[in-house]
């Protein structure tokens, strides 16, 4: 499942991991020195989505940045790091807050699908960003721990708000709460992996077919007892 999540209908107050570990990065003292080290982090997202992680070179961000390479190595040890920054800046764009608990007088459909909507406009404004992230982890053992770590965060998220559903009598008590969110959430992160990078999907489209999927997935019903639209 991606760390990303998909379909987040858990509060935005639970706690997930970070996106990226940043914590051993050094921080600027100067005004100057932050204005150079954003435009390092700037520059390394232009190199990164252009060029792929693996090929792209620390000459190529500086370049980019117009700074040398002595520069660079006053705030980065090396790439990994600078791509820690690069999510930790993108990060507010890249992950949207997630949606409230569903209250017993909400149309819990409707909150899915606005939910789906929220996480693929995300994802398809930061596509070459996400395709990246899946590139390291496939390279950096500690990066792919982290985005499981993630993942597995918001899959409880979403396990706690289905098993309220399944109490309500509107979704189906016999499916595992848990493995219902991973793999719907996962299903939802795929598609948009496979349409949104470099496919030019529709993208209401595919929320209206991944949305009926988890309303079809859950059995989900209205407050009636008839089934979900």
């Amino acid at each position: 499942m991606s760390d990303a999540g998909a379909a987040r209908i858990g509060g935005p107050a639970d706690e997930v991991p970070p996106i990226a570990d940043t914590s051993g990065i050094r921080e600027p003292t100067t005004r100057r020195g932050a204005r150079t080290r954003a435009t390092l982090v700037a520059a390394a997202r232009t190199v990164f989505e252009r060029d792929g992680y693996l090929t792209a070179r620390l000459s190529d961000i500086t370049a980019e940045a117009g700074c040398s390479i002595g520069t660079f190595y006053t705030y980065f040890t090396g790439k990994d790091e600078i791509f820690a920054a690069v999510l930790e800046a993108a990060q507010d764009d890249m992950l949207h807050p997630g949606m409230p608990h569903v209250a017993d007088d909400d149309d819990p459909a409707a909150v899915i699908e606005a939910s789906n909507r929220a996480y693929l406009v995300a994802f398809r404004r930061n596509a070459k960003l996400m395709a990246l992230m899946h590139q390291v982890a496939a390279v950096d053992p500690a990066f792919r721990e982290l985005r499981r770590r993630r993942g597995r965060a918001f899959a409880e998220r979403n396990a706690r708000r289905i098993a309220e559903l399944q109490q309500r009598g509107q979704a189906d008590p016999g499916i595992d709460p848990l493995q219902a969110s991973y793999a719907l959430s996962g299903m939802v992160s795929r598609m948009a992996m496979d349409q949104l990078v470099g496919e030019g999907a529709d993208l209401e489209e595919l929320v209206t077919v991944l949305t009926r999927l988890w309303i079809n997935g859950l059995r989900l019903t209205d407050r009636s007892g008839e089934p979900a639209r």
